[in-house]
């Protein structure tokens, strides 16, 4: 039995050994010659697991310790029996974390001074976004939500979600927080596009920290207002005019913190328990997933220096892929 591991996986070394060989590698590293007698991959969305990589292996179980699968082809691992696993929710506070750091250091640049009178859009209302939404109303904001799949799955949210005009038209603020998908009733991709910028009355921030292709990154540097951004499109490649437009750019390390880490390690060695029937033992995370109980708009400020990780990227935009694989864990924010 062998299992290959991204490398830059945290606190998973020397876990799953006992119970089968383990390979670690750089991203680079994890190619279709590396992986074609290995039984289970445990990767990172720089890893895109499709037939170029898949196709003559015999691969049976792919975990990603992430909370996304845009760069897994689930068609493909469905069809040829691949069991895919991935970790929802584990970096959920962190990027609520790394949002309201955004957001109170623009107010800091726009000398306001309380949450009041201003409201605060949310698109996409899943692990990070309801975490997003229940720190807004304890801080003081007015805040929309818009989740249409999440809507239209139970009518009784009917009166809790606001569509995406009705959030052009009122928020001063709007953050997105949905997969990305191209398909469906609902496609995510460029969902942020020059018409929907076009049609904003009174934002003057907008903020990214999905994925990058949920907002058309060009229509982005001819818009008028402020942007933060942690996701960018053509990472790491990204677009040097953007990034000296927006006040907060980060390479994409919102999600990057020491529990969150550690809860995507726990949820990949479970799934792998499992699947294989291993007793892998399960690092214990002393952090709700669900994030702080109670916040405090400067705590959570204090928390978390986004300007320091905006400087540093800001000044080498070319090592955005050594700093993202190298970043020092932060912690989370706690009440």
């Amino acid at each position: 039995m062998r299992v290959v591991v991204d490398s830059h996986i945290p606190h998973i070394q020397g876990l799953i050994e006992p119970f089968a060989r383990v390979d670690y590698l750089e991203p680079g590293d994890i190619t279709a010659v590396a992986v074609r007698d290995a039984d289970a991959l445990i990767v990172r969305t720089r890893t895109r697991c499709n037939a170029a990589l898949l196709d003559g292996s015999r691969v049976q179980f792919i975990g990603s310790a992430t909370i996304g699968t845009d760069h897994i082809d689930l068609d493909y691992c469905s069809s040829h029996g691949i069991t895919v696993r991935n970790a929802p929710g584990c970096n959920a506070p962190a990027v609520a974390q790394w949002v309201f750091c955004a957001i109170a250091a623009w107010m800091r640049q726009q000398n306001i001074s309380s949450p009041d009178g201003l409201t605060l859009g949310i698109v996409g209302v899943g692990h990070i976004g309801s975490i997003v939404a229940r720190w807004t109303s304890q801080l003081g904001f007015t805040a929309l939500l818009n989740d249409p799949p999440r809507e239209n799955r139970d009518s009784s949210f009917d009166d809790i979600f606001s569509s995406l005009e009705e959030l052009q038209h009122r928020c001063d603020i709007i953050t997105f927080h949905t997969p990305l998908t191209r398909d469906g009733q609902w496609p995510t991709w460029h969902l942020c596009n020059q018409a929907f910028l076009d049609g904003l009355m009174r934002c003057r921030l907008l903020l990214n920290a999905s994925r990058g292709a949920v907002a058309d990154n060009a229509a982005l540097l001819s818009w008028h207002g402020d942007i933060a951004l942690d996701c960018w499109e053509n990472e790491p490649n990204i677009s040097l005019p953007l990034l000296e437009k927006a006040i907060v750019a980060t390479p994409h390390i919102a999600g990057y913190s020491r529990e969150g880490k550690l809860r995507g390690t726990a949820m990949m060695l479970k799934a792998l328990n499992e699947h294989f029937g291993w007793n892998i033992p399960i690092p214990t995370i002393d952090s709700p997933a669900t994030g702080a109980a109670q916040v405090t708009l400067y705590g959570i400020a204090a928390s978390y220096d986004i300007l320091a990780d905006t400087t540093r990227l800001k000044t080498n935009p070319t090592d955005f892929e050594s700093q993202r694989n190298n970043y020092p864990h932060r912690l989370e924010y706690r009440s």
